[in-house]
């Protein structure tokens, strides 16, 4: 305890009282301070959980890229949990308890706790931890009672791990262990019965889920590229460029994006055809100006090449800006709109964030526990 009476140091090194748990995760450690004058309810229910380790061995079964993250569900498949009321001897009732939406409480910061529910006032065990610094389309339709003290890294972590077709993480993501910090709040009646003699033992996975049984490490590689080419597709279909998102796309296309101004189309070539033969590689241009648009499009020889090339060269830097790469499937076609001067209001950008902003994407402000 720090000398200004306060239970846990800061990042600074300042003293702060503050009521809060650690969530040990398989790929690092989450401290999560609670807002217990905002939302009392809700982290009583998040406190006594963790005490009786409810959470533990729990997986983070849903992650959204740049969105959300959620866990809190044993059954780990969205549907599942309970309050800690519900827990209660006698309370199989009370598995729901109500919101408690603070105005004052927004999503404006990354890593935002809030319970995760698919109704007004059927909050259970699930919560979702925000992956961006801004998810303000959920803001006052869900109960926000905690913040990320420490293990921001973790969430980027998480953020970047790749998914299935339904969000859930081929790295499994599990809460090993829950340790409450600091907890003044008195215990319901009936909580000391639930609370273990000892934590349950973690669960240690695979790196990786199998697939199909014994699927090795090139055969997941092509269902994660295969994952990929439909989420991208799907999102093209969202911004009306594909009639259809079970459309079949070119699988040996890139599309590069957030390119250096300077760089070059020769450059660009050099650096990918590292992976194999390349068919064309343009860098696509302002069709007035002659000016670089920042993104490009790469089409290989071959299948395997291009998706060697994916996995290699995402989130790499040339010329000193970080790039993004994808595969392009019908991008193609808002090149060409573009490169004619047809209409396009389709920026890179919107590619990129479709998926945490608000509409049809991901970020559309739907309630709910998995995939809201």
């Amino acid at each position: 305890v720090g000398e200004c009476g306060g239970s846990r140091h800061g990042p600074r090194g300042c003293c702060r009282a503050a009521m809060a748990v650690l969530l040990e995760t398989s790929i690092g450690d989450l401290v999560i301070d609670l807002k217990v004058d905002e939302a009392p309810v809700a982290c009583t229910n998040f406190l006594k959980l963790c005490k009786i380790k409810y959470y533990n061995n729990c997986l983070f079964h849903t992650v959204q890229k740049d969105y959300i993250a959620i866990a809190g569900d044993p059954l780990n498949t969205g549907k599942g949990g309970t309050s800690v009321y519900g827990k209660l001897p006698g309370g199989e009732a009370r598995r729901f308890f109500k919101d408690e939406i603070s105005q004052r409480l927004k999503h404006n910061v990354k890593g935002t706790v809030a319970m995760a529910n698919d109704k007004p006032d059927e909050n259970g065990s699930q919560f979702y931890i925000t992956l961006q610094e801004t998810v303000e389309q959920l803001d006052g339709q869900h109960t926000i009672f905690g913040t990320l003290a420490e293990g921001v890294e973790i969430l980027d972590k998480m953020n970047s791990t790749m998914v299935d077709e339904n969000d859930a993480p081929y790295q499994m993501i599990r809460i090993w262990h829950t340790e409450v910090l600091d907890d003044p709040l008195p215990d319901p009646d009936g909580l000391a019965s639930l609370i273990p003699a000892k934590s349950p033992e973690p669960i240690r996975d695979e790196a990786f889920k199998r697939i199909e049984g014994e699927a090795d490490e090139e055969e997941l590689q092509e269902r994660m590229a295969a994952t990929l080419a439909k989420s991208q597709a799907t999102t093209l279909e969202l911004l009306h460029d594909l009639p259809d998102a079970d459309i079949a796309p070119p699988d040996a296309d890139l599309f590069i994006a957030k390119l250096n101004p300077v760089t070059q189309d020769g450059d660009l070539e050099l650096i990918f055809s590292r992976f194999g033969p390349i068919k064309s590689c343009e860098i696509v241009r302002d069709w007035k100006t002659g000016d670089s648009l920042q993104y490009a499009f790469i089409t290989f020889e071959n299948v395997k090449d291009c998706e060697r090339a994916y996995f290699k060269m995402h989130d790499c830097v040339i010329d000193d800006r970080r790039i993004f790469v994808n595969f392009s499937q019908s991008v193609a076609k808002l090149w060409n709109r573009w490169r004619t001067g047809s209409r396009v209001k389709v920026t890179p950008e919107d590619l990129m964030d479709s998926k945490g902003k608000g509409g049809k994407g991901k970020g559309g402000g739907k309630r709910g526990g998995k995939g809201f």
